[in-house]
């Protein structure tokens, strides 16, 4: 993946800072919560035409993504309900950026605005299934790590998209309709070959007896 470096790089740096943190009455599931009213924030400036600044909240609020976890981990407050209160945070976080943004072409109009407003909405619904295939295959044993649209990557170049401008912007979310899509089918795809080799062992090892019986004389 494209982000895999920065996003190590930021992690770093959120693991150093929850280090300090770590003994401050914050908690991880409040750095989750900050992190979502900025990414509100963020889709709001961008509702009401501010894309440069949108991108720009955007960009800190995804650094609050990485910082939480690391918070939990620095502290030893890692909890089940606070790893699906942020897959939940996320989702309304994505949400919240994409309804941003269709806001902003339904105001800006333009003879592209349909276009643009489905591009958006399509890109939504990717990015809500790619999510979604993750969680429902790692619920029944899957691993499920792959595809080229993961989140870091959609925040990356969603911030990109925002700081340079609605020509840019419009490109981005293009992308974005089709990419997630694309991922989220990659994702089925290497899920369907993890299913498959399981059913493949389990025929195997229910014919290995019956091969390797021996009839008595």
């Amino acid at each position: 993946m494209f982000t895999a470096r920065l996003q190590a790089w930021v992690r770093r740096r959120a693991q150093q800072l929850a280090a300090a943190l770590a003994k401050a009455p914050l908690t991880p599931n409040q750095v989750t919560l900050l992190g979502m009213l900025l990414t509100f924030l963020a889709g709001a400036l961008a509702g009401f035409g501010h894309l440069l600044w949108a991108g720009v909240v955007l960009a800190f609020a995804g650094t609050f993504d990485i910082l939480d976890g690391a918070l939990a981990k620095a502290s030893n407050r890692s909890y089940p309900y606070g790893a699906f209160l942020d897959s939940t945070i996320d989702r309304y976080s994505e949400g919240a950026v994409y309804v941003g943004i269709a806001a902003y072409f339904l105001q800006a109009g333009g003879p592209y605005m349909r276009w643009q407003v489905l591009a958006t909405m399509l890109a939504l619904a990717g990015s809500f299934l790619v999510s979604y295939v993750r969680a429902r295959a790692q619920s029944l044993g899957f691993k499920c790590d792959s595809g080229f649209f993961a989140r870091p990557e959609r925040v990356v170049v969603t911030v990109v998209g925002l700081i340079l401008g609605w020509q840019a912007l419009t490109l981005v979310v293009a992308l974005l309709a089709v990419l997630t899509h694309f991922t989220a089918l990659q994702r089925i795809h290497e899920v369907w070959r993890q299913g498959r080799a399981q059913r493949l062992a389990r025929e195997r090892a229910a014919v290995a007896p019956k091969t390797g019986e021996t009839t008595a004389p």
